[in-house]
C-alpha cells in the first residue's frame, strides 16, 4: 500500500523575483519583507520556530492592514474578498500558535509551507490588480493619498481587487 502522503510534491522554496512585483513600490518592499520571513522561517528547525513565527504573524497583521487601508482609500468596500481573504489567512496564522503551544510541533513548518504555496498567486493575481487600480486612480502607496479624490467613489468596488474583479 502506497502512503498518499507523500506522494505531492515538497512545496518550492518561496523567493523574491520579478515574477512577484506588484508594480507598487512600497507594497513590493513589504512583500519582499513577506517572502524573506517565510523563507527563514521555513529554514529553521522546529523546535526554534515560534519567535520567528510571531515576527511574520506581526508583520503579516500590518502587511494587510495596510493593503485594506489602501483599498478603502481607492472605494473598495471594507468587506471586499480581498480583505476577507486577509482576515482568513490571519485567523489561520494565529490558530496555528495555539496548536503549537498544546504539542504540534510540525504545524508552523506546515504553515510556512502553505503560505509559501499560497502568495505566489495571491501577489499576482489580488495584489497587481489592486497595485494596478492604485495607479489607475492616482493613488500614492507612500503617502497614502489620492491626487484626485473626485476619481474615486467611496465603497463602490467590492471584487477581490485582481484584474478579473471589479
Amino acid at each position: 500500500m502506497t502512503d498518499t502522503t507523500t506522494d505531492f510534491p515538497p512545496v518550492p522554496d518561496l523567493v523574491w523575483s520579478a515574477g512577484l512585483h506588484s508594480g507598487d513600490d512600497r507594497m513590493d518592499q513589504t512583500h519582499e519583507e513577506f517572502v524573506t520571513l517565510v523563507a527563514e522561517l521555513r529554514a529553521t528547525p522546529p523546535e526554534q520556530q515560534l519567535p520567528l513565527y510571531r515576527a511574520l504573524v506581526e508583520h503579516t497583521v500590518e502587511h494587510f492592514a495596510q493593503e485594506d487601508r489602501w483599498m478603502v482609500a481607492i472605494g473598495f468596500a471594507a468587506d471586499n474578498c480581498h480583505a476577507s481573504q486577509h482576515q482568513s489567512i490571519l485567523e489561520t496564522m494565529r490558530a496555528v500558535e495555539e496548536h503549537f503551544l498544546k504539542g504540534d510541533a510540525d504545524i508552523i513548518t506546515r504553515m510556512a509551507e502553505a503560505l509559501a504555496e499560497w502568495f505566489p498567486m495571491h501577489a499576482r493575481s489580488m495584489d497587481a490588480g489592486l497595485a494596478q487600480h492604485m495607479q489607475s486612480v492616482g493613488f500614492d502607496s507612500r503617502t497614502e493619498t489620492l491626487a484626485d479624490p473626485s476619481r474615486v467613489r467611496p465603497a463602490t468596488m467590492s471584487g477581490c481587487g485582481s484584474v478579473s474583479c471589479s
